[in-house]
């Protein structure tokens, strides 16, 4: 995890966005996914230019929020700090009527249904300046570069992300785990 932090401070494009997510001041607020999923691979693959980034996903967590649509507010606002980047922002208390699931407790218990367990991953700049990294899965597998399902959910899902997000291709020391335990 600190080396996950010390990348991500040599990395100005990537505190820029921790400050502008920071700015939205949103309960559980972190960047995810890919963000930090793509950093460590494209550095185990030693990468001299990052791998673009498709999105930004922010993740929060405001079980009491009924606007369906903030999200929407939410990333305007980070598209006029940073209009350079697609940002997703998404409350994951509300993500458990998509995806069918019994609703989640808090950001960890939302992360802990994503398909593959190397892309829960998310981290945030707080308000003391120090950076926080959480995985509900810890990190060892990411380092290992391993793509590894999620035992919750369907086994056709993961292996259409490996497909169509061309993994494998772009990093292609990754090796596809087998084992739904």
């Amino acid at each position: 995890m600190q080396t996950i932090i010390e990348w991500v401070q040599g990395d100005p494009l990537r505190m820029q966005a921790l400050y502008a997510t920071r700015s939205l001041k949103l309960p559980q607020c972190y960047i995810a996914a890919g963000f930090i999923r793509n950093l460590v691979w494209d550095r185990l693959h030693h990468k001299e230019n990052a791998t673009p980034l498709n999105d930004v996903d922010v993740i929060y967590f405001k079980a009491d929020e009924t606007d369906i649509k903030a999200h929407l507010t939410y990333e305007l606002h980070l598209n006029t700090i940073m209009p350079s980047l697609n940002w997703q922002v998404r409350n994951q208390a509300q993500m458990h009527q998509r995806n069918n699931d019994e609703p989640y407790l808090d950001i960890l218990d939302a992360m802990s249904f994503w398909p593959e367990k190397e892309t829960a991953v998310a981290i945030r700049l707080g308000d003391d300046n120090m950076l926080e990294c959480i995985s509900p899965f810890g990190f060892e597998s990411l380092f290992a570069l391993k793509i590894t399902p999620n035992p919750k959910r369907d086994a056709a899902i993961f292996h259409q992300r490996i497909k169509s997000k061309k993994w494998l291709l772009h990093w292609p020391k990754l090796t596809v785990e087998k084992n739904f335990g």
